[in-house]
């Protein structure tokens, strides 16, 4: 078999059963942990009736020791009790699913390069800075948050138009505009590529300005695709002469089962000059082209000038990490003029290799305490922990109109069922639950006082602070801010607004199917 970037141009039909091999081993793995468990339980008290008490306690003391080193360890603490109460309960398949999904050893054995950023100017370390200082003067409150992210490598940057997409049918039109200009380079990274009536459009470009000498990379999560790419198109596209890397290969992984981490994030660039990013994947549903679950509703952002290159440099280093290599040194996929937008912007990635440091998290939390006025979110899934729950509630009880939208029409019944435990003390403390009636609400954007905004890729959940590669971009005092205040107050006025009423009236088995559920959050 030949490799090239990333992807095996023969055998394929072998990918394809050993990616479906691997999804059912995950499945399996559960069942046979558990059918274990019962076997060594009914074991014990059969072969040593006499001392199946005394075993089973020194089994369940293993287990305490294994539950106090997880309590010990760092990072979230929804993740530490589900772990707990799992290896607890059942002893013998708790220790080994927490061995073969829990350790943060997974992060480390992706297939994954220890690679540095690309390095920064002094130059433009030194405008980041001043930057900072120009934005406290104009907005102190957000002076904390741009120092936070900068001191991990976020540059804060000026001199960058930003346009906002609210509906995924204009940010593809605009996307595609702007590929079909391309004359040096075009970078997509996408959880989702899937085929359809979009990606042919998006396909034909590519491939007219592959003919044209134009380098194209693409990066996308296997897992992801694993229904929605098929490996004659994947052939198609290398065939064209563009790259491809795939994220966590799934039949690399058939042994390991290290399904958990994912490349969620949404990046596109084009001459390093306009740089695109949002909730937005490339499938029908998400420009509406198909109806899937009602009205598909999903934003995005694009950045002309300066501040493109922080979303250009964490896909070169997505990029390097996965073992490729650039045609160009990175000064090359630099932008090389200004552009003429007001504000500053503030791109972030995030990723499990750095937990327990997590920035996106970290960014919303910081996003919700600082509201003043306003603080409006929108997210199709909600599972956080409680130092975010209590922050909403702080906010709310201090007068601040927090606004919280999700779909009325979920894609997952069971983390639909999982958002729903939080409404009730969410909504005690004044904050309002809207249900988005068009259909999905698939949006992840938070605008704060009407001064600042998030657009990216990054739920509301477990999955995304802890396990997720995720992107996004900060807007401050930016025109287009009011623009996102504008799509969010529309979005409220076509929801139904869930009361403390509806959720005090739901049934008794729908309340403890999500009490059990939650306790599963982190898997979902």
């Amino acid at each position: 078999m030949k490799k090239a970037d990333g992807v095996v141009k023969k055998g394929s039909k072998r990918q394809r059963v050993e990616r479906h091999i691997s999804a059912a081993l995950r499945i399996l793995m559960v069942c046979l942990t558990l059918l274990l468990q019962i076997a060594v339980v009914l074991g014990l008290a059969f072969a040593t009736r006499r001392y199946s008490t005394v075993i089973y306690l020194i089994m369940e003391l293993i287990a305490l020791v294994c539950a106090v080193g997880v309590l010990n360890r760092g990072g979230s603490p929804s993740y530490k009790i589900s772990w707990i109460l799992l290896i607890l309960a059942v002893p013998v398949a708790g220790m080994i699913l927490y061995i073969l999904w829990g350790g943060t050893h997974q992060a480390k054995q992706l297939s994954l390069k220890y690679v540095p950023l690309p390095v920064e100017r002094q130059s433009a370390r030194m405008e980041s800075s001043n930057n900072i200082a120009r934005l406290s003067r104009a907005l102190p409150t957000w002076e904390r948050l741009a120092t936070y992210l900068e001191k991990r490598g976020f540059l804060l940057y000026r001199n960058t138009e930003v346009r906002y997409f609210r509906e995924g049918a204009d940010f593809f039109a605009d996307l595609i505009t702007t590929m079909e200009k391309a004359q040096n380079y075009i970078f997509l990274e996408y959880y989702i590529l899937a085929e359809g009536k979009l990606w042919d459009r998006i396909f034909e470009v590519l491939r007219q300005r592959s003919a044209a000498g134009v380098e194209i990379k693409i990066i996308f999560d296997d897992f992801g695709n694993i229904t929605r790419l098929s490996d004659a198109m994947l052939q198609q596209i290398q065939d064209a002469g563009i790259q491809v890397q795939i994220f966590n290969p799934v039949h690399k992984y058939v042994n390991r089962l290290y399904f958990n981490y994912r490349d969620h994030r949404k990046i596109a660039v084009i001459d390093g000059w306009s740089a695109y990013t949002g909730g937005l994947n490339i499938a029908d549903e998400y420009a509406n082209i198909i109806n899937r679950l009602g009205h598909w509703k999903d934003t995005g952002v694009c950045l002309r000038g300066e501040g493109a290159w922080g979303l250009t440099s964490q896909f070169v280093h997505m990029w390097e990490m996965l073992g490729g290599t650039l045609d160009n040194e990175h000064d090359y996929y630099r932008p090389e003029s200004s552009g003429q937008g007001g504000g500053f912007c503030q791109c972030l990635c995030d990723g499990p290799m750095n937990n327990p440091d997590n920035p996106a998290e970290e960014t919303y939390l910081q996003l919700i305490s600082n509201a003043r006025r306003f603080l409006y979110m929108t997210t199709p899934y909600l599972a956080i922990e409680e130092s975010m729950v209590k922050a909403l509630c702080i906010a709310g009880d201090g007068g601040v109109d927090v606004r919280l939208m999700v779909p009325a029409i979920p894609d997952h019944k069971f983390t639909y069922l999982v958002a729903e435990t939080y409404y009730g003390q969410l909504m005690a403390h004044g904050v309002k639950i809207y249900k988005y009636s068009p259909g999905f609400l698939h949006s992840k954007t938070v605008m704060v006082d009407r001064e600042v905004a998030l657009v990216g890729s990054i739920n509301m959940d477990y999955r995304s602070f802890q396990l997720h590669y995720e992107c996004g971009v900060l807007l401050y005092d930016v025109p287009a801010v009011e623009e996102i205040f504008e799509d969010m107050d529309n979005i409220v006025q076509v929801s139904a607004r869930y009361t403390q009423d509806d959720w005090n009236k739901r049934p008794w088995y729908r309340k403890a199917m999500e009490t059990v559920l939650k306790l599963f959050a982190i898997w979902m």
